[in-house]
């Protein structure tokens, strides 16, 4: 997960976070007790990948 993620983040930086977020989002899903917090980091993930798909990869 990316900590501090703005809307001043650096799209060049895009082909290597995307593939990490959705992969730590692929992992995360796949456990079947989650507790809240994971609920929460499971959000938090698919928000900072929507982000930067939108800012990034939006033609």
């Amino acid at each position: 997960m990316i900590e501090n993620l703005e809307s001043s983040y650096d799209c060049s930086r895009a082909s290597a976070d995307l593939p990490q977020l959705k992969q730590e989002l692929a992992e995360l899903k796949m456990q079947t007790d989650s507790t809240q917090h994971e609920i929460e980091h499971l959000n938090r993930l698919e928000n900072q990948i929507h982000f930067i798909e939108n800012k990034c990869l939006k033609k």
